[in-house]
């Protein structure tokens, strides 16, 4: 796993389900040794690349091993060699190609890195139905190969929210490809509307993104009705999510987006962009509806139509509720993840080893 998998100062959704995933893994019948390896993850420096080779290197053969894609993904030269001798299964949060403000070089390259270690490992771990026909049609990975453990959610004690409509809560790192500068932009448009807006994430990713946010906050004048209040975490994030009456997410790439499902584990409609497998979070409530409203990330004016709306029509404020509260009951919960990344892992296991 990434080193910072436990620092309370980079909370992600790879590192909850990591941290998830260890905790639950024994109860579903695997004993976890755990290793964190401190690095600038996908790029690391030589002395994370001489760890990770150690760590491999000391195992016996036939190890099973789950690799988080951040560690592994990146470092094909390492990797690679070690799935003749180890059982290898690769757990992929994010492609490394599709993070928002990467160079086309530097796109490119994290791209092939990616794909020779994800053909050379036996098992593949998408975290969504989404990611893994992606994985498969991209990297032209064997789709028996692929699986699929999307993370859980814990229900919560439902929101109680403001006035039902003018509390909006964003949970993500400020990066990029998070989005929040169309968020502000958007709101700005919608500033004659009676909103208040909380951004809850790590603020030291992208300095330069962040530095140029605070400035475009600044520019439409939203200081007093916007906050980056830095990652939240424990009782404080629970905080944010009672009190908010709608969660938005404007990103541009997103695997699966947990705190969709934590929003919806407590009643909480969303809006965000329909990019790859958010709808998949979003969901469906028994009764088919959409707890929320999704818009397309190509259109920058359908965040702010769908803002408006929200607004001007009770009715769908109503039935966005309604809805969340009922998908909050269909919920997957951990325990589901951690059974289905068992699965996969006890298939690799039983699998012969590939001969030298």
């Amino acid at each position: 796993m990434p080193g910072d998998v436990d620092d309370p100062a980079a909370p992600s959704g790879g590192n909850t389900y990591d941290r998830r995933v260890c905790q639950d893994l024994p109860d579903a019948g695997w004993q976890v040794h755990e290793h964190a390896v401190a690095g600038s993850w996908p790029r690391p420096g030589a002395a994370a690349r001489a760890e990770l080779a150690r760590i491999l290197a000391e195992l016996p053969d036939g190890t099973t091993v789950l690799l988080d894609g951040l560690v592994a993904c990146g470092l094909p030269g390492i990797v690679v060699p070690e799935a003749q001798r180890l059982r290898l299964a690769v757990l992929v949060h994010l492609p490394l190609g599709d993070e928002t403000g990467l160079a086309p070089g530097q796109a490119a390259d994290l791209d092939a890195r990616e794909c020779e270690t994800l053909r050379a490992v036996p098992a593949v771990v998408a975290t969504s139905g989404w990611a893994a026909r992606r994985l498969v049609t991209h990297h032209e990975l064997d789709p028996a190969r692929v699986h699929v453990a999307a993370p859980g959610a814990d229900v919560a004690p439902l929101a109680s929210g403001t006035d039902g409509a003018s509390q909006l809560l964003c949970v993500a790192s400020v990066t990029p490809r998070k989005g929040q500068h169309r968020l502000v932009e958007a709101l700005a448009t919608v500033a004659d509307l009676p909103w208040s807006c909380i951004c809850a994430g790590s603020l030291h990713h992208e300095p330069d993104y962040v530095a140029g946010l605070r400035e475009l906050i600044e520019k439409h004048d939203l200081g007093g009705r916007l906050h980056l209040v830095g990652p939240q975490a424990g009782a404080d994030l629970d905080a944010r999510y009672a009190a908010a009456d709608l969660l938005v997410l404007a990103s541009y790439a997103e695997t699966y987006g947990m705190v969709v499902t934590e929003a919806l584990a407590r009643g909480i409609p969303v809006l965000a962009t329909a990019v790859d497998g958010l709808p998949e979070a979003v969901g469906r409530a028994p009764d088919g509806s959409v707890p929320g409203l999704l818009v397309p990330s190509d259109d920058p004016s359908a965040l702010t139509a769908a803002l408006r709306r929200w607004f001007d029509e009770p009715d769908l404020r109503r039935r966005s509720r309604a809805s969340a509260r009922e998908r909050r009951a269909v919920l997957d919960g951990w325990e589901k993840t951690s059974r289905s990344l068992a699965d996969a892992l006890e298939q690799l296991r039983r699998e012969p080893r590939r001969a030298a």
